[in-house]
């Protein structure tokens, strides 16, 4: 019995950008595109007709732009996740995309290889940034002051981890714990932040400045 591809709706005001980002796409096993935006707006309905697992999406796009189409999206169809892959490495981007929901921000220079990477991390569920980001926030956010985090002591071992950008296996290996108990760790930080995604773990992580 086949497995079902993971579904992608790519939104970017350029057809050469979306062209070549659907071809990367769909030459991943696993992954199909069902759907193109040039829009903010067209994103939105596109997502809303055909309800992918993933949005490859701009965030400089005209009438909407993807921030905005990322928190609508969040709303009206919170299955799906959203990966930010822009040209600009700007603060107001990057912070107002993770407010929004975004799964991940990559930028547009990366290479094809770690595109295609981090399209397969976050359709699976976890969360990406790109290295130049992670630094970018953590000398916005870092010793913004942090005490005041209801935690215990390991999940915050646990959060500084996650938000020096390692995954749950990785965070297993380097405690000395159990996969599963790592996940417990982690479920349990995002019900005491109030945080949707592994990436506002990693903004509190900054915010708090434990990173």
């Amino acid at each position: 019995m086949a497995v079902a591809r993971k579904r992608v709706v790519v939104a970017d005001d350029q057809a050469l950008i979306r062209a070549s980002f659907r071809r990367l796409v769909d030459s991943a096993p696993g992954f199909v595109t069902v759907g193109e935006a040039a829009t903010g707006v067209e994103a939105v309905e596109v997502v809303g007709r055909e309800r992918p697992d993933l949005v490859v999406m701009d965030v400089r796009m005209p009438v909407m732009d993807g921030i905005e189409a990322t928190r609508r999206i969040g709303v009206e169809r919170p299955a799906t996740r959203v990966l930010i892959v822009t040209t600009f490495d700007l603060d107001e981007y990057v912070y107002g995309a993770l407010r929004a929901g975004a799964a991940g921000f990559l930028l547009k220079d990366t290479p094809p290889a770690e595109l295609l990477r981090g399209i397969e991390v976050v359709a699976a569920g976890e969360s990406l940034l790109a290295p130049t980001v992670t630094r970018r926030l953590i000398q916005r956010y870092a010793g913004a002051g942090g005490g005041g985090l209801q935690i215990t002591d390991r999940e915050r071992e646990v959060l500084v981890l996650v938000a020096k950008g390692l995954s749950n296996t990785e965070v297993a290996e380097a405690l000395f714990v159990s996969l599963s108990t790592v996940k417990t760790h982690v479920s349990s930080l995002l019900m005491k932040l109030g945080a949707r995604t592994r990436v506002h773990l990693v903004i509190a992580a900054y915010e708090a400045g434990l990173v």
